[in-house]
């Protein structure tokens, strides 16, 4: 199988059986969905989940948020994954948004990379979203999931390595899904210790699956 082919069939599966696919993120506009992604780092969406509702009722828009301070804002995110830095840079990013965009979340990556806490996983993430550019997020789940599945070779050793690659063989309409297909395949399936392997349908695409049967039989024949 080529690489061509191992992508038509890995895409032509996800929009069968994942025809929609979200982030897990709950938000209601781009401002609510910046502070989570910030939040999100290293942090499971669910505890960002139980966290923003009462952050998002105290600081609604940059320009709330930009006004406050880190002894205000601090008790809200004490339950996020490196609650110092995070509370820093969330305000940081609210005045930066305030002084230089108007208070409004840009929707480039290069200007979003410009804002506080904000890398180019988390500005992919924003524009892909939310105007579902071609931008690919290369977490841990999609690094992990696209070495397994063979999508990108074992030199791609980096997450820009891996964004290239991808967004070079996925269509252009389909990478903001691809995103999402890939995280959530990792989170729920792909798992990083124990892998659902016998519970996956991409079993017969899966580079490092096939790897695993190959050991099983060397075994039992040696």
């Amino acid at each position: 199988m080529n690489i061509k082919e191992r992508y038509q069939q890995t895409i032509a599966y996800f929009n069968e059986h994942m025809p929609v696919a979200e982030t897990e993120l709950q938000y209601d506009n781009p401002f609510q969905l910046l502070v989570a992604v910030v939040l999100s780092a290293q942090c499971t969406d669910k505890r960002v989940n139980l966290t923003t509702p009462a952050i998002f009722k105290a600081y609604p828009n940059a320009e709330a948020l930009s006004k406050t301070n880190f002894e205000k804002l601090f008790p809200l995110v004490r339950s996020i994954s490196y609650p110092n830095n995070k509370t820093k840079h969330l305000i940081a990013l609210a005045q930066k948004l305030v002084t230089d965009f108007n208070g409004s979340v840009p929707l480039t990556v290069d200007e979003l990379v410009t804002l506080p806490g904000v890398g180019r996983k988390t500005a992919n993430v924003i524009t892909s979203v939310i105007d579902q550019q071609p931008n690919m997020a290369v977490d841990t789940h999609v690094f992990r999931v696209s070495h397994r599945l063979g999508l990108v070779p074992s030199t791609a050793k980096t997450p820009l390595a891996v964004e290239k690659h991808l967004v070079r063989h996925i269509p252009a309409e389909q990478v903001h899904k691809a995103h999402h297909w890939l995280i959530l395949h990792g989170r729920y399936t792909c798992l990083a210790r124990n892998p659902k392997c016998a519970a996956c349908a991409l079993q017969h695409l899966c580079k490092h699956y096939q790897k695993q049967q190959k050991r099983i039989r060397d075994k039992q024949s040696g």
